[in-house]
């Protein structure tokens, strides 16, 4: 109903512009604290409102709702939230002066990194753009003779979205750890932990040795491109919709297991919008061809996204837990004891629904369910926002990386 009360204002917008972004400036964060089920169902009602953006939507008694609110709502909501007796607190004063920051740190990085000796080399220093993840993954390729780069095609904008084999040699049938990163736009530390793996794994041979690993950096290119050049929060694909104003597609949502039944939306304008049919964005369609090409080989599936430090494994279209649970428990535990062991960090383990919510259309559902592998996780990285210092790309790389080892252990060891 609170819906359907601002759709004369988007379409008031959308006739004075192509495409509706709501404005960043004065855009407030805010993290609320809900006491029952009918708190939460109040806060819920405002999932795909007009100038809200819920970031973090959880369902732990201990954990709180995080919301991004235009400047325009942010008095009519607070007043709500008071009026229910919901508690809240801003975390975020102005998200849009936080993009400007970010904005400004990022070019400044940047200029240095290039002007250094290592110029053609990423330095972890600042969020790479599309292209310089490429290029990154091509000169690593040309150092390291177990670095092996290729395509699975090219976005729906034509940009040509590239991977790495990490592999000693020998047979093409070997077990296979997968990696990707980047499916929703604005997370722009998956890409970023994605590169760091990449970078620490070429000098760990030993995880190599019996298996081989796939990483994919960046699945959604053109939303990435998007939320760097036009909109901070773009989070979907870049295809058109039938409702030109709203166009993309949530591709997490996308995926051909349990396409649609819940969690997602038939709506273009939604943010969990999943798309005419299952498989619709060519983005979803090249991972789904790559996985189905290596026939059951790959047999453990990370996907990062931000933010929340959860460590979800299927399902995530009901509350029911698969079969295999509590091996994938057991190794989830111990990569998060890993993990924390590094700088204190924790994360919370469970299933997407019970940890979280349900969503199906996953690619963590589908690749465990049609693409062969024993082991799926979707690795919700730290952050409070999805504006990240670029100071944290290293720290949070590097602790990340101790729970992709023991990921890559229980492979070898189990599967070799």
């Amino acid at each position: 109903m609170i819906r359907f009360f601002f759709a004369a204002a988007l379409v008031a917008f959308v006739c004075a512009k192509d495409v509706y972004n709501p404005s960043l400036k004065g855009m407030q964060g805010i993290s609320i604290t809900y006491e029952n089920e009918e708190q939460l169902a109040f806060v819920l009602q405002y999932e795909g409102v007009l100038g809200f953006d819920f970031m973090k939507v959880t369902r732990l008694a201990n954990d709180n709702i995080h919301v991004l609110v235009t400047a325009f709502q942010v008095p009519i909501f607070k007043k709500a939230l008071e009026n229910h007796g919901i508690k809240y607190n801003v975390f975020i004063e102005d998200f849009g002066k936080l993009v400007e920051e970010e904005s400004i740190s990022q070019e400044i990085a940047r200029v240095a990194a290039h002007r250094s000796k290592a110029r053609r080399t990423y330095n972890f220093s600042y969020f790479p753009r599309h292209k310089e993840i490429n290029n990154y993954l091509v000169d690593l390729s040309k150092t390291n003779e177990n670095v092996t780069v290729f395509s699975i095609g090219k976005s729906y904008e034509g940009r040509e979205m590239l991977g790495v084999k990490i592999s000693s040699g020998g047979s093409n049938d070997k077990p296979a750890v997968l990696i990707d990163a980047g499916i929703h736009a604005r997370e722009w530390i998956a890409p970023t932990t994605a590169l760091y793996a990449i970078s620490k794994l070429v000098n760990e041979k030993s995880l190599y040795e019996k298996i081989d690993w796939y990483i994919l950096p960046q699945i959604n290119p053109d939303g990435y491109e998007y939320s760097h050049t036009e909109y901070r929060l773009w989070r979907k694909t870049r295809s058109p919709s039938e409702l030109s104003y709203c166009p993309g597609v949530d591709a997490n949502r996308n995926f051909g297991f349990k396409w649609m039944e819940v969690g997602a939306s038939d709506y273009p304008c939604d943010e969990i919008y999943a798309g005419s049919e299952a498989f619709s964005e060519v983005e979803a369609q090249n991972v789904r061809d790559f996985v189905l090409s290596k026939n059951g080989t790959i047999k453990t599936y990370l996907t990062f996204h931000s933010y929340g430090q959860y460590l979800l494994h299927p399902w995530g279209y009901t509350s029911d837990l698969p079969e295999n649970e509590p091996v994938l428990r057991s190794v989830a535990v111990k990569a998060e004891k890993a993990l924390a062991a590094v700088q204190g960090t924790r994360y919370t383990i469970g299933s997407s629904t019970n940890v979280l919510y349900a969503a199906a259309g996953g690619s963590d559902d589908w690749v465990m369910a049609v693409g062969g592998a024993d082991l799926s996780y979707t690795v919700e990285l730290p952050g409070n926002s999805f504006v990240i210092p670029a100071r944290r790309i290293k720290p949070v790389g590097e602790e990340t990386f101790e729970a992709i080892k023991v990921f890559g252990e229980y492979t070898s060891e189990n599967y070799a």
